[in-house]
C-alpha cells in the first residue's frame, strides 16, 4: 500500500504522526492551540478541535486524550 504522505514526502516535508504521543509541549507561537497540530498527518486523525490552554498552561484533547503543556 502506498504511503498516504507520498506527495508531502516527495516535497521533502516531514509530518508528525498524529496521536503518536500522549504529551506535547507547545509554545505561544502554536496558539490558538488545536488538535491535531499543524504538521500532523491528518488521514488517520480526528476532526480539528481548538483547546483553551492560555489560562492554565495545560489542555487535554477530548477526542484522542493527548495532553498539551504550554512551555513559555
Amino acid at each position: 500500500m502506498p504511503s498516504p504522505n507520498t506527495s508531502a514526502e516527495a516535497e521533502g516535508k516531514k509530518y508528525i504522526q498524529a496521536n503518536a504521543e500522549n504529551r506535547y509541549e507547545v509554545t505561544r507561537a502554536d496558539l490558538p492551540l488545536h488538535c491535531p497540530l499543524d504538521g500532523m498527518t491528518l488521514w488517520n486523525s480526528h476532526p480539528r478541535v481548538y483547546l483553551p490552554i492560555e489560562a492554565t498552561g495545560e489542555a487535554k484533547c477530548p477526542y484522542c486524550g493527548a495532553d498539551y503543556v504550554l512551555k513559555d
